[in-house]
């Protein structure tokens, strides 16, 4: 093709010095606009072909955090010393990180002959993170860069479960300390930011995912509280996949360098349920960890089951004590979502059928003995379903818990 334009250039040049008749130009042109679209069908070809090529873009997402950057970049380090490690097939991976509260910036993490190296595709000021706008407009930019026919996504965002900003803000000062307000105790995680001008809502990231016209593969929550039912449901639409913490995530965070080969590629979610388990069973700051995979396709299913049940049982509030809690509040926020159910429920068909349907819902699943909270330190877990609810809380903070999706339609 390269060639064949530059013997037509050639050709027009010597056509013109010749001042040759009308006809010839039009035939010059003629032989140009067929060039034109040949070049641009082979272009059109080629993009065609890039696309068909990196058929997967995982994409990190680290808002602004506060005392968590340099965790951050520990753990792009630990993606890429996976990445060294495995290579790169047919896929791209794209981070987003804030450098500070006002500024962030997007790079492509590239592999070549056993290296990784860091591209910057754009830098950001003051970008709108916590927005519904500002989390298209990112996540548009992640299409622009690496089109692909998969989405998946790590991200950092509103570590505190379902709860709104708004509701954080407002209900927890002054008689309430949030988990990462604690000093002097092994730091736990909390993406978000630490006040509410650096959170962002569930609502707002799912909003923000379907405003951009992705469905990931799967989105990993690397921050406090996220394996939720609540949180689950929310985002059933945008993602095939959650994968989170019921409970405090350490600072460390992910161990990417182990795990990160089960995200890339094909997912393989019980080797990297494993791995994390391998690596926080002998943490040596804390070692204390959970961790869970939910399959969103199967939440429509259990909530027709919850709602069932609801409709023919009330909560004994006398048992909240005895449920199996799975965070440091008081009174408890999170609490273990099948423990919750079988307190609730006495037919043993309709447990029969939660339990089946809890197998399907959330298929993978780890925990250490005990899990970890700045607020109350080592807490035993004496069973454990991978996903949370807040369905019998009775702290100020769940006060909307009948606005969300989940609770409406697990009741009647």
């Amino acid at each position: 093709m390269e060639g064949y334009n530059k013997k037509v250039i050639m050709s027009y040049w010597t056509i013109c010095r010749m001042k040759t008749t009308k006809k010839i130009y039009v035939k010059v042109s003629i032989i140009f606009l067929l060039g034109g679209i040949l070049l641009f069908s082979s272009c059109e070809k080629e993009e065609n072909q890039k696309i068909e090529a990196n058929r997967k873009t995982l994409f990190m997402y680290l808002p602004w955090s506060s005392n968590l950057t340099n965790y951050f970049y520990n753990n792009i380090s630990d993606l890429e010393k996976c990445i060294t490690k495995i290579g790169l097939n047919n896929e791209k991976v794209i981070v987003f990180i804030s450098t500070g509260s006002t500024e962030a910036m997007m790079f492509e993490i590239v592999s070549s002959h056993g290296r990784c190296k860091r591209e910057i595709l754009k830098k950001y000021k003051s970008p709108p993170f916590t927005t519904i706008d500002g989390i298209t407009a990112i996540l548009n930019d992640v299409k622009a860069f690496a089109p692909a026919s998969v989405y998946t996504m790590i991200i950092g965002c509103h570590g505190m479960g379902w709860l709104p900003v708004y509701e954080m803000k407002v209900r927890s000062a002054p008689h309430m300390k949030m988990h990462w307000e604690y000093q002097g105790v092994p730091l736990t995680r909390y993406f978000g930011g630490l006040t509410a001008e650096y959170q962002t809502d569930i609502k707002s990231l799912a909003s923000g995912i379907a405003n951009a016209g992705m469905k990931m593969e799967y989105i990993l929550f690397d921050d406090c509280y996220m394996s939720s039912i609540e949180v689950a449901y929310e985002l059933k639409d945008v993602t095939k996949y959650l994968i989170g913490s019921t409970s405090e995530m350490m600072a460390y965070g992910m161990p990417y360098a182990a795990i990160g080969e089960y995200l890339l590629g094909n997912p393989d979610y019980q080797s990297g349920c494993e791995e994390f388990y391998n690596f926080y069973s002998t943490y040596e700051i804390m070692p204390c960890g959970t961790l869970a995979v939910t399959d969103c396709s199967e939440l429509e299913n259990m909530a027709a089951i919850i709602k069932s049940i609801n409709s023919k049982y009330s909560f004994d509030k006398s048992l909240r004590g005895t449920i199996q809690r799975l965070d440091g509040y008081t009174p408890v926020i999170f609490y273990d979502f099948a423990d919750y159910i079988t307190s609730l429920c006495n037919d043993p068909i309709l447990l029969n059928q939660f339990r089946e349907q809890l197998n399907h819902l959330v298929p993978y699943k780890t925990h250490t003995k005990n899990f970890y909270t700045m607020a109350k330190g080592i807490i035993p877990i004496n069973t454990f379903s991978g996903i949370t609810t807040s369905d019998p809380s009775d702290n100020p903070m769940t006060v909307l818990k009948e606005n969300t999706l989940w609770y409406k339609a697990a009741h009647n």
